[in-house]
């Protein structure tokens, strides 16, 4: 995730979770997962995937 971007599609997300983009969408939809629309499109900031990966730790 060190690529620079600052906003990745649910599509790319999934893999870096090996999640599937379902249970992204799940995720998003939840609340555990922050998202933003931009013109139709579901993005999520590289911030806000940090925080949710962080935030796994923590739950344990």
């Amino acid at each position: 995730m060190n690529d620079g971007k600052l906003l990745y599609r649910v599509a790319e997300v999934a893999p870096m979770l090996s999640l599937s983009r379902a249970k992204v969408f799940q995720l998003i939809k939840s609340g555990a997962l922050i998202s933003v629309k931009v013109d139709g499109s579901r993005l999520i900031k590289a911030d806000d995937l940090r925080a949710y990966v962080s935030a796994l730790g923590e739950a344990a």
